[in-house]
């Protein structure tokens, strides 16, 4: 097997936790700096609108690094989904395929079923719910909880913060919630 196969294929969890958790002391090794995405919007918003607004009035050129770590992933994940995606369907058990099909969604080709995540989805209640509302969603518990997903469940708890640990419970809560309770229901849109 090439290296590019191998870098083609999942990674285990064994492989791959490590290597993001290694994110953590490499940046505070570095520079004393702290793992998160969603402050980069605010870094973004701050450097981009001459807006007076207190949220944003900081020397945002400070945490400038953060916008060259966010532009890596971006490309990172550009580079990933042109030139190293696997051609093959995404391999899921029969189980959830069946399951799946009773709701509509057949097509595994992608990285996200785009009988939910496309553009013509987006104009059905059911694409409309899962991608405005729930980008809404999304931003506003990330602010609301001060932070992201990354940064509290990585960041937060490799260093022992108490509220990044009821944030990340608070996280796992909501993702069961929603898988089991709430998302049966809107694919049945």
């Amino acid at each position: 097997m090439s290296i590019l196969e191998i870098i083609k294929e999942p990674w285990p969890w064994y492989i791959a936790g490590p290597l993001i958790g290694l994110t953590v002391p490499i940046l505070l090794i570095i520079g004393n700096k702290s793992f998160g995405i969603s402050s980069s919007l605010r870094h973004i918003c701050a450097a981009c609108i001459p807006a007076n607004i207190s949220f944003f009035k900081y020397d945002w050129k400070k945490e400038s690094w953060n916008l060259f770590f966010v532009f890596g992933i971006f490309l990172g994940g550009v580079i990933a989904a042109y030139f190293l995606s696997n051609p093959n369907e995404v391999t899921i058990t029969p189980e959830l395929s069946e399951k799946l099909a009773t709701y509509g969604i057949t097509d595994h080709t992608g990285l996200v079923p785009k009988q939910l995540f496309s553009w013509e989805s987006l104009l059905t209640l059911r694409g409309f719910i899962m991608i405005v509302v729930g980008g809404f969603l999304v931003g506003f518990g990330t602010r609301y909880a001060g932070g992201c997903t990354s940064g509290h469940a990585i960041m937060g708890l490799s260093n022992l913060q108490w509220p990044s640990l009821v944030a990340t419970i608070c996280f796992m809560i909501g993702g069961f919630v929603m898988a089991l309770l709430i998302l049966p229901y809107i694919l049945s849109l």
